[in-house]
């Protein structure tokens, strides 16, 4: 069986959210997206994980949950998930790093829980608690309130909270970690990065590389996701995780469950591929962060370091090297925008959101429509130019303008140019 995942999610509770993030309409959302397995996000919320004990229950798939009076073939299968905010010093330093954590039973969701609480987290002030607590001793409490608990840093690269982030973090997963590493079967890529930066570290041949979309807003599930083949259930996923490294290549032969791929981001669309200070419109490469010595040139202040660089600076490979084994990834930008961009219009504008919703009744889900319907059949159920355009996402025929310092970078399939000559070419072939 071919399933997508995405574990990292928030709900109405987490800071910057929206107030539409109730679980039914995640399970709406979840199925449009092509979502089968998804993070409740937030479980550690005192009022999100009543209303998880109250309207979910267990799916057929052990560890897994589906809402009640809902248990089809087509519901979404929900994974208790929470992602935890640490801030703490070591070695002298001061270190932010955000931890996703899956477990499969809501009693063991509810100790870990307590835990926290008892160890003085504030669980009622938000969905990601902030805690006192290392990364290493949050991983700790996960593994005793359950030991199947999985544990991955969470989009690894963000300067500011993450477990190599410029700002705050670590050179090495042993670093953060120290003997529990074996127990990090994984760590998200983050909107910022993707595999290929990834491949270019030694020290994460030992981790399969997941992707999840952070989802801040319904429309925002599955902009990235994991994909797996083979059983679905909690411990299926854990299984596949530990097979996705390349290391463990060689292990996997005929195994039920493997991690295929991810669906990313196109990184230079993320808020933090670029270094620079949006204070002052600054956007640097890497090269471009040396020869400034990283300082902004407006305000004389360091600009924040981002993804590309942080990878440059910790890379022991060339940008080019793939490892044995490796899961291959596809690259993507959300069917919204790209129908908003087909037609000169803004994401949410009404005709938008009606040529999204007849693409789904026409073929399927979003990730269906993005990677495998043939362009003639999403011609006939849209038009030439949103076809068009699926092809050129599909082909990486984009312009982007890099993301920074918060920004989101710029994503366009079309200049104003490129969309008259199309439209003039099809009404020409048309006389």
């Amino acid at each position: 069986m071919i399933y997508y995942g995405d574990f990292h999610i928030h709900s109405r509770f987490a800071r910057a959210t929206s107030k539409n993030l109730t679980l039914p309409l995640v399970d709406e959302y979840a199925r449009k997206k092509g979502i089968t397995v998804l993070g409740t996000g937030d479980f550690t919320h005192p009022q999100w994980f009543a209303e998880i004990n109250q309207q979910l229950t267990p799916a057929p798939e052990p560890g897994l949950f589906v809402l009640k009076d809902t248990a089809d073939d087509a519901s979404t299968r929900f994974i208790l998930s929470v992602e935890i905010s640490s801030i703490y010093q070591q070695a002298g330093q001061g270190r932010r790093v955000h931890t996703l954590i899956m477990l499969p039973t809501l009693e063991s969701a509810d100790d870990f829980n307590r835990r926290l609480e008892a160890r003085g987290a504030k669980l009622a002030s938000d969905g990601r608690p902030i805690v006192g607590l290392s990364a290493k001793q949050v991983a700790e409490i996960a593994i005793a309130a359950h030991p199947q608990a999985l544990i991955i840093p969470a989009h690894a690269w963000t300067p500011w909270f993450s477990i190599f982030g410029s700002m705050s973090g670590f050179d090495s997963l042993e670093e953060c970690f120290g003997e529990l590493t074996p127990r990090i079967l994984a760590i998200e890529t983050g909107l910022s990065s993707d595999p290929p930066m990834n491949w270019r570290l030694s020290g994460l041949d030992n981790v399969a590389l997941i992707s999840s979309s952070d989802a801040h807003s319904l429309a925002k599930i599955g902009r990235e996701a994991t994909k797996f083949d083979g059983e679905l259930s909690y411990i299926g996923i854990g299984k596949a995780l530990r097979r996705g490294a390349p290391t463990r290549a060689s292990q996997r032969g005929d195994v039920e469950t493997r991690l295929v791929g991810t669906i990313e981001f196109f990184p230079e669309e993320g808020k933090y591929h670029y270094d620079g200070h949006s204070a002052h419109q600054v956007r640097f490469s890497p090269t471009e962060t040396k020869e400034n010595k990283a300082i902004c040139p407006v305000c004389g202040r360091r600009v924040t370091v981002g993804v590309l660089s942080r990878v440059e600076k910790l890379a022991d490979r060339a940008e080019d090297f793939k490892p044995a084994g490796a899961p291959n990834y596809r690259s993507l930008v959300p069917l919204q925008e790209i129908i908003a961009e087909s037609l000169g219009l803004k994401a949410g504008a009404q005709k938008v959101l009606s040529q999204y919703e007849r693409l789904l009744e026409a073929l399927g889900n979003e990730l269906e429509v993005l990677l495998d319907a043939p362009p003639e059949t999403i011609e006939s159920a849209s038009s030439p130019i949103i076809a068009e355009a699926i092809k050129r996402v599909r082909s990486g025929q984009l312009h982007i303008e890099p993301g920074y310092d918060g920004q989101y970078g710029t994503v366009h399939v079309f200049s104003d140019e490129d969309r008259q000559a199309f439209r003039s070419d099809k009404q020409t072939s048309l006389l």
